[in-house]
């Protein structure tokens, strides 16, 4: 590729995932809409809010030849039914669990990135790691930092396997904090509490959670030890949890989902 703008093409570009991504490339403006091609099964244009200016096909071996760079968004388990020659293009991928060497020998692509991310993409608030083998460029770089960065935060990591711990951890948005946030409502409700309030309130929590997590400085742990250190109510639950071993029950459940996207 050269140092114009990339076209890009979605595989799988309708579904929950590459919608969210095509929405985030499309808002942010990060490719042109003239730029950017999406195959489905059914060859219409998916409503994206916008872009009615893509291009839109049934045909996955149409889009490959139009684009420079193609990302790879099918259910993992229909993967070895994608039948496409990639040879020569750059392929991002955002399946969980499919290896960049069986991506590489089923695509024939020799430049590959793998990547997670969620479909908070459409929000711009994903998290999308990524990783990619010795034959990527650094202008390949430059493309894939365009795209994830248009769906929110991003960094490259230099060992493929975190990739799956990264599928447990920001991959199921919203996932395991949406457990969480059942579990404090559901002791409201228990409690006599309202149950449009109990949720109203958890809402807002994690709202305001997560917006003090992502702007200050401090990080998680930080939080904890300031609150356990100022030993008022929530220091009593903090440690409560603590004691009750929370730590290891939710580091077994995120072993359990990132041994299953190495199983997939």
């Amino acid at each position: 590729m050269g140092s114009t703008t990339p076209v890009i093409g979605i595989v799988g570009g309708s579904g929950m995932l590459g919608s969210a991504i095509a929405t985030a490339i499309l808002r942010d403006g990060a490719i042109a809409p003239e730029c950017f091609w999406i195959s489905n099964q059914s060859g219409k244009v998916p409503d994206l809010g916008q872009g009615a200016d893509i291009h839109v096909t049934s045909n996955n071996q149409d889009l490959v030849d139009a684009c420079d760079g193609i990302i790879l968004c099918v259910p993992p388990a229909r993967f070895p039914d994608l039948k496409i020659n990639a040879s020569g293009k750059l392929v991002i991928s955002v399946m969980a669990g499919v290896t960049i060497d069986r991506i590489a020998a089923q695509t024939g692509a020799s430049r590959v990135i793998r990547a997670m991310s969620s479909p908070a993409a459409a929000l711009a608030l994903a998290y999308s790691p990524w990783c990619a083998n010795p034959a990527v460029t650094d202008e390949d770089r430059k493309t894939v930092e365009l795209v994830l960065r248009a769906c929110g935060k991003t960094d490259e990591v230099f060992d493929e396997s975190h990739i799956d711990h990264f599928t447990a951890i920001t991959g199921p948005v919203p996932g395991f904090v949406a457990l969480f946030a059942q579990c404090m409502a559901d002791y409201a409700e228990s409690q006599g509490i309202d149950a449009n309030v109990a949720d109203r309130a958890v809402r807002q929590l994690f709202l305001a959670g997560g917006t003090m997590l992502a702007e200050r400085p401090e990080r998680p742990a930080d939080h904890v030890r300031g609150m356990i250190d100022y030993a008022g109510t929530t220091a009593a639950g903090l440690t409560a949890m603590i004691d009750a071993d929370l730590h290891s029950t939710i580091s077994d459940g995120l072993l359990a989902a990132a041994n299953k996207a190495k199983s997939l």
